[in-house]
């Protein structure tokens, strides 16, 4: 009796198993999703890490025991939310705000992993956002930082964004940075 029970069991679950049919994945037409052409967009803003002010917009969140044997603070972790400008003034057209974490990641020079989201406040861009992955040499000239996607206009977006540093206090550590980012992205 029971192994007529199991065997009757095994026969339905083996039943219904085989009448359920899931996709995993599935190619579809970019126009689906309102997608029509790519295009290459160039920005070109400004980035005020304040964490020393006022109103700090980087605040240390997290380190290591020993963090301060490190001339490069390996292992500072930092949360912003930076104003984006047009100008390199703070007063000038704010645009958005850079939000994320960035980490010093690197024993030997600094080197912050960033990861962040540009978010855009004004014009066509409004409501979008650009997220940027990637290492930042921050005494290097210029540095190089992956678009690893975003959402609304920038939407499957790819690209990259380059760093120049305009202003830097080393006593606040406060700094202004010049973005210049290239994306492509559909219209």
């Amino acid at each position: 009796m029971a192994k007529t029970l199991i065997t009757l069991f095994f026969f339905l679950f083996s039943s219904f198993a085989a009448t359920e049919s899931y996709d995993f994945a599935k190619t579809i037409s970019p126009s689906t999703h309102g997608l029509k052409k790519e295009k290459l967009t160039h920005l070109h803003f400004y980035f005020h890490d304040i964490i020393i002010g006022k109103v700090p917009t980087a605040v240390k969140v997290a380190q290591a025991p020993g963090t301060e044997n490190y001339t490069t603070l390996f292992s500072q972790v930092y949360v912003m939310d930076d104003p984006l400008t047009v100008g390199p003034d703070i007063n000038s057209k704010r645009i958005g705000s850079a939000q994320g974490i960035y980490a010093s990641a690197d024993q030997k020079e600094v080197g912050l992993l960033m990861v962040l989201n540009y978010a855009f406040t004004e014009g066509e861009f409004n409501g979008s956002t650009l997220s940027i992955l990637g290492r930042n040499a921050i005494f290097s000239a210029v540095r190089e930082m992956s678009i690893v996607g975003g959402s609304g206009i920038f939407r499957f977006a790819r690209g990259y964004a380059q760093a120049r540093t305009h202003f830097f206090d080393p006593k606040t550590l406060n700094a202004v940075v010049e973005y210049n980012v290239y994306v492509f992205h559909y219209y």
